[in-house]
């Protein structure tokens, strides 16, 4: 176990590390039918009529004239990348998911509407209960980095891996397409689907069909299972991770209807893994079964033949793979801030050019206000917040410097005066939940205009009352052009009424691209200073110096 001290102990490593799976039992039902419904139907076949024949397929016979010949390099080259992508994703993936245990098909995730979750703890409904109090632990055997509260260490393996696999992938598809190598995923003729089914007749009654030489070519189950892989369950994955970023569903907010919303291309998006996994354990299971040693010479050596060599450089790679996790936890706990560096170094750039050029535009209304809103963040315990609270903020003074012509405090009166905004959006958490709320409050651009800033003013520093994480004040920053794009604003108010503590009374940052953990809650005074590396631990905000945020999350 990593040596935390006690603060940290008390976040990464709890007491209670109890995972339990509760499943929606209209969920469970859909599931047990999807199974079962397929196997009775291949009993019953098989049971009245006996084996269906399998014609032998042109493409796998041994020695054809045309169809693809064996494995060649690029095909095992990238079959191991893949492995070794794939399984770095799932992980971190995991991990991810364990900071909010529930999935949902609404994007309101009103606790009680999941249909799936991986806790065994009911939202308390008699005191606060916050989304960060409700992550919960995952062993690292199992997952990248594990432990509980680290989505930012996930999310850096997350999003370097990822470019890894797409960029493996796109290499295959273009040598498939390049190569008669197509031949073994893409089918030709609808007859693969009734071969296909004939195949899992066989399987489903533990009999094995007649098994081509995969050198050659795949029996149609195995067609459409690969190609469904490649071409159907690698692209969903991708495309539905997008749809959780807050940048893109606000610009353009149909692109998440075609998956049903944020929550369910989240959903979705665990399907996918659940998928991979399952795959992987037939696939695995399969080679075992049907030869391995000469299974393994063929997507290793490329070579048909009985030689042991393929198996143990096979074993080796595996051994690879495995120690690459090892690595990755080391890392994670040892060199956290190079791996935050790292990540920023790698996905940063893209970013800037795509998801952070795009404008906020989406709106709700009113009807789709989430009747639940997680709270989040540690409430103020200063006395003079205390205080300000119990008279209403009448006291409450913003106070607004740094880099500016015209430092100012403000009252709530005045930012109403200067100008009111409203507008209803969707906040998209770092952990996973949304909510739909209204919010009401003074323009960042109206209030930039205000104090003029100076030439060499180039980020805002939000300062709240509350602590963050680990002690200390809580802080974040944002560049002056996030700062002046639509819907960003100081909100004073949430859905018709003055905000309360919970949510971060008296002012609360919305800036409708990114995720949560950048609009800072209980705002005390804003600052704007020439560069991120003059506060704190110089990366930008509370999330980014003590648990590895990202600067700019726009997905």
């Amino acid at each position: 176990m990593i040596p935390f001290d006690d603060a940290h102990r008390a976040v990464h490593y709890p007491p209670d590390r109890r995972l339990r799976i509760w499943i929606r039992p209209s969920a469970l039902v859909i599931l047990i039918v999807l199974v079962l419904v397929p196997l009775l139907l291949a009993w019953t076949q098989a049971a009245l009529f006996g084996m269906p024949y399998i014609a032998p397929s042109s493409a796998s016979i041994e020695g054809a004239l045309s169809g693809p010949h064996g494995f060649p390099v690029w095909i095992r080259w990238t079959h191991f990348f893949n492995m070794f992508f794939l399984f770095m994703l799932m992980r971190s993936g995991l991990s991810i998911l364990m900071d909010h245990p529930r999935l949902y098909l609404n994007d309101n995730c009103t606790p009680g509407s999941e249909w799936l979750r991986f806790t065994p703890l009911k939202v308390p409904t008699d005191k606060v209960w916050t989304a960060k109090q409700d992550a919960r632990y995952l062993s690292p055997i199992v997952s990248t980095p594990g432990y509980r509260h680290t989505v930012g260490i996930a999310r850096a393996w997350h999003f370097i891996t990822v470019y890894g696999f797409v960029f493996t992938g796109f290499f295959f598809v273009c040598g498939l397409l390049t190569s008669d190598q197509w031949m073994r995923l893409v089918p030709t003729s609808t007859t693969v689907f009734v071969d296909a089914w004939n195949t899992f007749v066989h399987y489903a009654n533990f009999h094995f069909p007649p098994e081509p030489n995969g050198f050659y070519g795949y029996n149609a189950l195995q067609q459409l299972a690969y190609f469904a892989t490649v071409f159907v369950m690698a692209p969903l994955s991708i495309m539905t991770g997008m749809a959780m970023s807050p940048a893109l569903v606000n610009r353009w907010p149909r692109y998440a209807k075609l998956f049903g919303g944020r929550q369910c291309a989240r959903s979705i998006h665990f399907l996918m893994l659940v998928g991979f996994a399952c795959f992987v354990v037939v696939h695995v299971t399969l080679i075992a079964m049907t030869g391995l040693r000469r299974n393994m010479n063929h997507i290793v050596l490329g070579v048909d033949d009985m030689q042991w060599t393929g198996l143990v450089l096979g074993l080796i790679g595996i051994a690879v793979v495995v120690l690459s996790w090892v690595a990755a936890h080391y890392i994670s706990w040892y060199f956290p801030r190079g791996l935050q560096h790292a990540e920023r170094t790698i996905t940063e750039p893209v970013r800037l050019i795509t998801l952070d050029s795009l404008i906020p535009q989406q709106t709700y209304t009113r009807d789709q206000i989430s009747p639940h809103f997680w709270p989040n963040g540690n409430i103020p315990i200063r006395e003079d917040w205390k205080q300000m609270e119990a008279n209403g903020f009448k006291d409450f003074r913003l106070k607004v410097g740094g880099l500016v012509e015209n430092p100012v405090e403000l009252s709530l009166d005045d930012m109403r005066a200067l100008e009111e905004e409203e507008t209803i959006t969707m906040h998209h958490c770092i952990q996973g939940w949304s909510g739909i709320a209204e919010w009401r409050g003074l323009s960042l651009r109206k209030l930039i205009e205000h104090v003029k800033p100076k030439p060499g003013a180039h980020v805002l520093a939000f300062y709240s009352f509350g602590n963050s994480l680990y002690g200390g004040t809580y802080y974040d920053t944002q560049n002056m052009e996030n700062a002046m794009k639509p819907q960003a604003m100081l909100a004073f108010d949430m859905n018709g009424a003055p905000l309360t503590g919970v949510y971060g009374a008296p002012l609360r940052l919305r800036v409708e691209n990114q995720l949560g953990y950048k609009m800072v809650k209980w705002i005390e005074r804003i600052e704007f200073v020439e560069s991120i590396e003059l506060l704190g631990k110089g990366e930008g905000g509370s999330n980014e110096d003590d648990e590895y945020f990202d600067l700019i999350p726009n997905i």
